[in-house]
């Protein structure tokens, strides 16, 4: 009864894992697969230095 115990135990947390692993691998392919659409940000060089902060390097 005790090895049936053990075996069950390592099938659950095998399955966790597995869920863990898939969902991570989920997440990042989501990520690399999208490309978010133009967002409206002040351009570095024609908006005044005083009107706030603008993207590092835009995209668009």
């Amino acid at each position: 009864m005790v090895i049936v115990r053990h075996w069950r135990v390592l099938l659950l947390v095998a399955t966790g894992i597995a869920l863990l692993a898939g969902a991570n691998v989920h997440l990042v392919m989501v990520a690399l697969e999208s490309q978010p659409a133009c967002v409206p940000h002040q351009k570095p060089g024609v908006t005044p230095a005083t009107a706030g902060y603008s993207a590092a390097k835009s995209a668009c």
